[in-house]
């Protein structure tokens, strides 16, 4: 079991752990889902659907989704309160997670050029806390400059990964773009040939890396999009993977036939082939968000639409008109209906990866 491989058996884990953990994922054919949560409200719904399932999971902090941690009032003009919420939410997590008794990785989502600031307060925080504790604040963050000149996507995230190796934190970077739309990311009229990476460049960006430290995992387009579209519109090839992993295998004579880890970005309404082919061929990570908002937003939808009558008014509903109704409109009823639907969507992900049950 994952947990055989861990020095850390629950609560936020780092370092060797994590890479023992995607390393233990892809000899079991199994990849973590990513949960993008902006609030207590959802990595509860995110822990308990791991803990059901008896399984590890990856919660992360979009730039956004940190901002909204901190609440919207607060200003963000130089990403304070992007800084602030991750912050918050990094410690909120790491002092509630080891009550689910799972293993999670803590981690930070899409980090753009103009967001560079964001990354580096949060990496202060990191070096601060490593220098108390002897481990970064944060598991890893993820640093996409994939809208780049591919030189200056490499070179710059190699200067980043350099000042996370000694905390042994793991850097996630993408090649690639992943189209659509996402927190403010918006990839949806670039052209097709852009959303699918060559074997070179993974080659390049391993080479570069693996010199610096071993804690880095690529996010390689294969026909990536952010959200859910219509069958059909969106054309994947999980099989281009495989490619990756052999390439690189056959120019650094690597013995692992899968060297390099993989993470596959916009998985919300892909098929569970596709994701079972991409698992296959190295990928330890999948993204979902789109999916999970809507699954959240539907226990709320449905519990409002319900109990419509009795959320008029603080008093009177259909059972008397003197009939209080705090019970009804008291938001830890409400909320948890979304945190409940949201949750059963994170177990679906999960057993979909094959995660479920690997503790």
């Amino acid at each position: 079991m994952a947990t055989s491989q861990l020095s850390r058996k629950t609560g936020v884990i780092v370092g060797d752990d994590v890479l023992k953990l995607f390393k233990y994922a892809q000899e079991k054919e199994f990849a973590i889902p990513a949960i993008n949560v902006t609030s207590s409200s959802t990595v509860v719904a995110s822990l308990e659907a791991a803990r059901d399932k008896k399984a590890p999971i990856i919660l992360q902090m979009s730039q956004g989704g940190a901002a909204y941690f901190a609440g919207k009032g607060v200003a963000n003009d130089k990403q304070q309160a992007s800084i602030a919420g991750a912050i918050a939410g990094a410690h909120y997590i790491r002092s509630i997670a080891p009550s689910y008794d799972i293993p999670v990785i803590l981690h930070t989502d899409h980090c753009a050029k103009k967001l560079l600031p964001w990354l580096d307060g949060m990496m202060d925080a990191d070096e601060a806390y490593f220098k108390e504790h002897g481990e970064p604040l944060f598991s890893s963050h993820m640093i996409d400059l994939s809208e780049e000149e591919v030189d200056y996507n490499i070179e710059t995230t190699a200067k980043y990964l350099k000042r996370a190796a000694p905390m042994k934190q793991f850097l996630e970077m993408e090649i690639g773009i992943t189209g659509g739309e996402e927190d403010g990311v918006n990839n949806e009229d670039v052209d097709n040939n852009s959303l699918y990476t060559q074997p070179e460049d993974i080659l390049n960006i391993y080479n570069t890396l693996s010199a610096i430290s071993p804690y880095f995992s690529i996010a390689a387009g294969f026909g990536n999009v952010h959200g859910v579209y219509k069958p059909g519109n969106v054309k994947l090839h999980p099989e281009l993977l495989n490619k990756h992993q052999a390439h690189v295998k056959d120019k650094t004579g690597a013995k692992d036939n899968k060297p390099v880890f993989l993470v596959f970005h916009g998985g919300s309404g892909s098929s569970k082939a596709e994701y079972k082919e991409a698992i296959s061929n190295g990928v330890v990570k999948v993204n979902l968000d789109t999916d999970l908002q809507y699954a959240y937003l539907t226990g709320i939808r449905d519990y409002v639409l319900k109990k419509k009558d009795y959320i008029m008014s603080q008093v009177g509903n259909p059972e008397g008109e003197d009939k209080p109704n705090k019970k009804f409109f008291d938001p830890r009823v409400w909320v948890r209906e979304g945190e409940k639907t949201m949750s059963a969507r994170v177990q679906e992900g999960l057993v979909d990866f094959n995660t479920a049950n690997q503790l």
